[in-house]
């Protein structure tokens, strides 16, 4: 009974952090500043779910940062409210960009496979989780390219989530990418070179 409950509760959380999740997607594609407060709602689940019932940690770990990047966006995006602009920056920039991140991912994809053996398909999941934290920086600064990033990251989590038996979570990750796709197109209409 005791474990049925604990599985009830586990579930119903889970439906809830979803919930919060696509709703953060959603109203970030609208560029709506609520946003914000359903990412950190949903990444708090999150962290929770990863450590008590998964015990996910590294996943808790991405999760932390989520909250922490949803109160930067929040600041960030508060600070503009009345400014709807969303800025593109230069291909340099973005090239300098992927460069770091690649080379972060090697340097996480080194560390997983040396010292987590267990970890399964590490190269992949170091790519998705470092360009993770790039793109959600990308967004809180409202940097179209954002999208774009999230498109490959979300596409690339489909195939990851489904070949670790993932199967909810891979249909998770395509419901993101049909809706950061939606993103782009709705971010483009904001947008303007960028300054800096």
């Amino acid at each position: 009974m005791v474990l049925w409950i604990s599985n009830y509760i586990e579930l119903l959380l889970e439906i809830v952090a979803v919930i919060f999740g696509v709703l953060y997607t959603v109203l970030m594609a609208k560029n709506k500043i609520s946003c914000w407060i359903f990412g950190i709602l949903g990444s708090l689940l999150s962290i929770y779910l990863f450590i008590e019932y998964a015990k996910l940690y590294a996943e808790a770990l991405l999760s932390v940062f989520y909250v922490f990047a949803g109160i930067y966006g929040w600041i960030m995006w508060k600070k503009q409210e009345v400014i709807t602009k969303v800025y593109q920056d230069t291909l340099q920039k973005n090239i300098l960009l992927i460069l770091i991140g690649t080379a972060l991912s090697f340097g996480m994809y080194f560390i997983l496979s040396s010292f987590f053996k267990e970890a399964q398909k590490p190269l992949i999941d170091s790519f998705t989780t470092i360009f993770s934290f790039i793109a959600t920086y990308m967004m809180a600064k409202k940097r179209i390219e954002n999208w774009l990033y999230w498109i490959a990251i979300d596409g690339i989590s489909v195939y990851l989530y489904y070949t670790r038996g993932l199967e909810i979570y891979a249909l998770l990750m395509f419901a993101y990418t049909l809706i950061v796709i939606y993103g782009y197109f709705q971010w483009k209409k904001l947008t303007v070179e960028s300054i800096e």
